[in-house]
Order: C-alpha cells, then structure tokens, then sequence
C-alpha cells in the first residue's frame, strides 16, 4: 500500500471519531423532571415515594407551602445561572449503583424513570439515536409537536413549513421537512409521523421483517387499499390471485397492526382537554404588581426518614442516596421552572398588565435563555406541556412565544399574533353585504402600520379559519 494510501486512510479513521458525551444519572433525572407538567410530577412523586422506603414527606410544608405552591423572590440583581448544580461532579463521585457499575441487576432498576413519559418525551429521546444536525432537531421537534393524537401528521408540509416560520422562526421547506419526516417515521412505536392511515400501516407492515405475509400485505394495502377500505376483499382476491384460506390469514395479520400508533398521546390529550392543571399561577392586581407562583398540585415536600440516621447497611445507604438526589432534582426543578417563568413574564410584561394579545412582543427561546443564564434546551424542557394560569386566562406557555414576522412604520418589531388580532378585528367590523377582499384587507392593515404582502394576509386569514371574501357574505 502506497504512503499517500496509508494517510488517506490515516485521516479518514481520524476524522470518524466522534466524542460522546454521556449525562450523569441526576441530569437524566433532572431533565425527565423538567419536561413533566404539574400532573406527572405529582403522579411520578408518588410512584418515587412508594418505591423508596426511606423517602416521605416532610411533617413541615414550608417549601411547599399550605397549598402546595412555590414562590420565588424577584430574579433581579440575580447572577447568571448555570444549567444546573449536582451533588456528584464526577462519575468517579457517584455511587456505583447510580453509574450502572453494580455487579446486581438492582442499578436498571433504580434508574427506570420512564413510568410516566409521554409518546412526546418518548419520540425526543429517540432523536439521541440518529446523527441529525442541529437545524434538523428543531424540525423534528416541530414535526413531534405537530403529531394528532392518533400520532398522525394530517397538515400538508407546505402549511406546516409556512407555520414554522410565521410561529417558530423556523426557515425550511418542503423538501427539507420530507427529509426529517422520513426518520421521524423510523421511531417507535411504528405508524408515527404517518399522514395518512395507509401510510401508517403500510410503514409497520414494512418494518415487519419477519412477517411471512410482508409481501403480500403491502401489495393488500398498497394496490387494492380502497378495496380495503371497503372491505371488498372478493375483489382483492381476484387481483392478487390469492385463496380465501390466503385471505383469512392476511385478515388476521392486519388485524394485529395499530391504526392509531399515538393512542396514549391522544388520551393524554384528552384528558388535558377536560381538565388543564396550571403549572403556573400569575397574579395581576390592580396596582400592576405582577406575581409568580409555581403550582406543585398536591405534591409535598420530601424528607430522608430520620430512621435512616446512622444505618450502614450498603442496600439502605444506595436508597438514601438515590432518594437525596431526587430531593434535590425537584428542588433544582423549581428553580429552574420559576426563574424562566419570571423572564417570561418580564419580557412580555405589557401582556400580563393588560391581556391584550396584540402587545405580546417578539420573544425566541433564545431571549429567554440569555435573559436567565440558562441553556436554550433547557428552556425548550420548561416551556414544552406547560400551562400558566392568569388574570385573563389559561394559555400554554408556548403561546408566549412569538416570532418577528415584519415591521411597523416606526420600526418597531411586529408579531403574527399582533398581526392576526388586527386582521380578525377588521373583518369582524366589516360590513357582512360587502366583505373585503384580501387586497382591501392588505390595504387597510398597511395602513395600521403592518407591512406585509396580499399572499400574507391570505395566509394568516387561512390559519385563522376565516374563509374568502365571497364565503363570508
């Protein structure tokens, strides 16, 4: 082999080495903790609690308070904040049952945390699991949030590349948006990121490698699917040239496949439809002083047994240490979840005085990251499945996230939301003989200042549901 061989090859091994850096067991906690609502936290207490001999409440509420809420004071003069500060610093600090190095099977044990994780949290760890870039873990977190609660994607991805710019500052496109659908489409449960019921059987048939059926489900589901769908499986017979007793078995085959891959979500979702349990508590009074309070349900503060004082048995120590460091990860939890809900509330203060969605102002996760020191996943973690109760009512808190969509004729910076609520006011006052046309719409919001383009106003009246001019005589 030639000297020019043996370095190409040389560079080639070199450049294929990729450094991975491993979470310690009290981040993984940390950040599963912080991607629950209130509702899971309390449910995953509990479950924690039950598992722990040695944990229980606290016969003091005094973190907690009477009601299970959580103050913090203001953040102000405040230094910058790390992500997060453990009790173990180096893996060689840690417990061996904690790093996985226990020679019993009790260490897998001892860290299954995902008792309550949604199908959300469930499709994001999969991500870990493909080399994709940072720009494309933004889509796929887009695309997962923007699954139904069958776990289907129903919009087109013409529509849901123009929301992800109007509502994520996300710039991207079509072809860009198939890309990461396909691996998306790879995570389990198999079905997911379908957008079509076909679609999602069609994928599980496929990933069934050992179905001896394979072949000929796909062409079923392929081929003859609105036979299928209408259950004409005479028909199918005839053009597959397949026996009844062939039939019979394909029946059962997909019988066995899941229509609605994203069930657990969907109920989940319905669940929370019924009933929104805030995470947070802000007050307004009538002197505008604005107060934050975090919402811990029915969740009480925990405490290492006293019993637990002086035991040296190794197997009570490895539960002591494990439910220490769950104490702390809630309390980093609350830290963390008050300190950005604060910024939250300090970047869009002329909304929490007044109510008025026209005065939320242009604010990315980045804003806020810079504003508490903390690191933009850390953000995406408190912001996702959470809900602040106010004054003027419940919103999720990605609600409060809005992107710059233009300018006004002062230069000031212009959201969506700013942009619609004007929209959705002109048409309301319009006179319903007469209804304006999305060029006289364009014409009167230039007017108020907004600089947008006619196909602009189409696409925001679009997303609001209203219909054209001529349907809303």
């Amino acid at each position: 082999m030639s000297q020019r061989n043996l370095q190409t090859q040389e560079q080639t091994q070199t450049q294929g080495q990729v450094q991975v850096q491993q979470m310690l067991p009290q981040q993984v906690l940390l950040v599963r903790l912080m991607e629950m609502p209130v509702e899971s936290l309390q449910h995953r207490v509990e479950l924690e609690c039950m598992e722990n001999p040695w944990l229980e409440a606290s016969p003091n509420q005094s973190e907690g308070g009477e009601n299970g809420e959580w103050d913090s004071p203001p953040l102000e003069g405040q230094g910058e904040a790390s992500d997060a500060t453990y009790d173990y610093r180096s893996e060689e600090d840690m417990p061996d049952f904690l790093t996985g190095a226990s020679h019993s099977n009790n260490a897998a044990e001892f860290m299954s945390y995902d008792d309550t994780l949604s199908l959300t949290d469930r499709l994001r760890e999969q991500m870990a699991d493909f080399d994709l870039t940072d720009h494309e873990k933004e889509l796929m977190e887009y695309l997962i949030g923007s699954l139904d609660e069958d776990g289907l994607l129903k919009k087109p991805l013409a529509v849901l590349a123009d929301e992800a710019e109007i509502y994520q500052g996300l710039n991207t496109n079509v072809e860009e948006l198939e890309q990461v659908l396909g691996v998306l489409q790879q995570f389990d449960p198999p079905g997911i990121g379908a957008r079509s019921l076909q679609e999602c059987l069609l994928i599980q048939v496929r990933r069934d490698e050992d179905n001896p059926y394979k072949d000929l489900l796909i062409k079923v589901l392929d081929k003859c699917f609105d036979d299928f769908i209408h259950k004409r499986w005479s028909r199918i017979e005839q053009r597959l040239h397949i026996s009844r007793a062939k039939t019979e078995e394909l029946q059962r085959e997909i019988l066995k496949l899941n229509p609605r891959p994203g069930g657990t979500l969907g109920a989940k979702s319905a669940d929370r439809a019924q009933s929104i349990q805030p995470d947070f508590l802000i007050d307004t009074d009538e002197n505008g002083t604005i107060t934050v309070t975090l919402s811990q349900g029915n969740q009480p503060s925990l405490i290492i047994s006293p019993d637990a004082e002086g035991q040296k048995d190794a197997f009570v120590r490895q539960y002591v240490e494990r439910g220490q460091m769950f104490i702390n990860a809630l309390q980093q939890r609350s830290e963390t979840m008050m300190r950005t809900m604060q910024a939250i509330v300090k970047l869009q203060k002329p909304f929490f005085l007044e109510g008025d969605e026209t005065l939320l102002r242009p604010m990315k996760l980045e804003d806020v990251a810079s504003a508490t020191g903390y690191d933009i996943s850390t953000i995406s973690r408190v912001a996702n499945s959470k809900y602040a109760e106010t004054t003027f009512g419940t919103f999720p808190l990605k609600w409060f996230f809005t992107h710059k969509a233009t300018q006004n004729n002062e230069g000031d910076d212009v959201t969506a939301k700013q942009i619609m609520a004007t929209l959705r006011r002109i048409i309301e006052q319009e006179d319903k003989r007469q209804p304006l046309s999305d060029e006289r719409l364009t014409q009167m919001l230039n007017a108020d200042g907004f600089n947008i383009a006619r196909r602009t106003v189409a696409k925001y009246r679009e997303q609001m549901g209203i219909p054209v001019a001529r349907m809303r005589k």
